[in-house]
């Protein structure tokens, strides 16, 4: 350990401490008051061990020392042993982005100086905490990614064998909705087994399929060879593998959603205090356009169960990044890009996104009326945007529930007066003479 006197204390948090983490150690900093002079601070490092007695060895030091709060830098997933057991020791934990807390460009980096350097920040109150959840809702979290993953992979071996039925000039996949349903993956099996005549795959179309024969007798007409029929073995065998494995994820996410409970203030004492699980909450979500049982497990479990994190809906729509960025520069002000936000809240969004902005509901109106003049990209973060603040209301407020207002709620409230200068406006840019004679009510 090193000991040092610094500058007189200034700080909002009087005993502090940070980690600069990585795989195998961390750099810990600890700065607390001096025992006799007034205004002067201890400063000490020292490197610690990632491993489980080192760290609880550690959080009995910083306990001793009184130590209010220990922030650390989100590095991979190394933070994780650091943030929980220490958090199990009753220290009060932060989690900071390592873009947050930057040293200034220019002065040497080592660990030691990153550790001081976060210390410096903490104490002075600059470091802002990242977003943890509880510890049910984190294993909700790797539950729902692992089967995101699973379902990513399980595509790309799709991908991998409609690649080879192109090769072959099999059209397959561009008649049937499904390439992997009934009817398409009934006839994959068939020439994978040695079936080569299109009109017999064709008759094992099944449903919608029956009607398209036709195209399927042509799509189905190719160059298909023994080559081609090895070539999807491998892949058809790995998607019935993750198709089986993704049960499992499912079972785990239907259990560990029954166990998350969330405290109810009804309106009433007899209400008041009951607890709601968030198998209830997935339901509620499951009713928002374009928000299916998956999505809606998702939602759960990157933003959690308890709303208290987020003080408004504002709050948790600036921690996911739908919302523009303002750059001004003296008396211009422009909007940027979104941030990156949580990936896997993103991700789910975006394809709830897309189910609405097809759907003849107040959020496909709502994607209509803004892509026309804002484009693709800005009417699907609009449109997310109003998601996550439908999804923040319902699981703030157990009571509540998603009421449709329609697709023609804007046309209902418009204002006739400004639609109709709006109208004039364009006709006049055009190079028309404009005269309004008002009807007879």
């Amino acid at each position: 350990m090193e000991e040092l006197r610094e500058e007189p204390d200034d700080g909002t948090v009087v005993r502090v401490a940070a980690v600069d983490i990585g795989k195998a150690s961390g750099m810990v900093c600890l700065r607390v008051p001096h025992d006799t002079i007034e205004g002067r601070r201890i400063q000490k490092v020292w490197t610690v061990a990632s491993t489980t007695n080192a760290i609880l060895e550690l959080g009995d030091t910083l306990v001793c020392q009184g130590v209010e709060r220990i922030v650390m830098e989100a590095t991979g997933s190394y933070w994780r042993p650091f943030f929980y057991l220490l958090e199990a020791r009753g220290l009060d934990c932060w989690l900071v982005n390592a873009r947050d807390v930057k040293n200034v460009p220019g002065r040497p980096k080592t660990d030691k100086l990153d550790a001081v350097w976060l210390a410096k920040l903490a104490e002075r109150g600059m470091a802002r905490a990242s977003f943890v959840p509880p510890k049910p809702v984190r294993q909700l979290r790797d539950f729902t990614r692992t089967r995101t993953v699973f379902v990513q992979e399980r595509t790309r071996h799709k991908h991998r064998v409609d690649k080879a039925l192109q090769d072959a000039q099999i059209k397959l996949s561009g008649v049937v909705s499904d390439l992997f349903g009934m009817s398409g993956r009934a006839m994959l099996d068939a020439m994978v087994a040695g079936e080569r005549n299109p009109r017999t795959l064709a008759e094992l179309a099944r449903g919608n399929p029956v009607k398209k024969k036709p195209a399927l007798i042509e799509a189905l007409t190719g160059q298909f060879e023994e080559h081609h029929a090895r070539l999807p073995r491998v892949p058809l065998g790995t998607v019935d593998h993750l198709t089986a494995q993704i049960q499992e994820p499912d079972r785990l996410i239907a259990r560990t959603l029954e166990e998350i409970t969330t405290p109810h203030d009804g309106p009433d004492d007899e209400t008041s205090g009951e607890a709601v699980t968030a198998s209830v909450l997935a339901e509620k979500l499951d009713a928002v356009p374009g928000i299916g049982p998956a999505t809606a497990q998702i939602i759960l479990a990157e933003i959690g169960a308890d709303m208290n994190r987020f003080p408004t809906p504002e709050h948790s729509v600036s921690w996911a990044k739908l919302y523009p960025r303002t750059i001004q520069c003296g008396a211009k002000n422009t909007a940027g890009p979104a941030g990156q936000g949580n990936p896997w809240l993103k991700g789910a969004l975006g394809e709830a996104t897309n189910a609405a902005s097809r759907t003849d509901t107040f959020l496909g109106a709502r994607y209509r009326r803004i892509v026309k003049r804002r484009g693709h990209t800005k009417a699907l973060v609009a449109v997310a945007r109003s998601i996550l603040v439908i999804t923040w209301h319902l699981i703030n407020d157990p009571d509540a529930s998603y009421q449709e207002l329609g697709a023609d709620w804007h046309r209902r409230h418009l204002d006739p007066a400004r639609r109709t200068r709006d109208l004039v406006r364009q006709l006049q840019a055009l190079g028309h003479h404009v005269a309004l004679t008002p009807t007879a009510a």
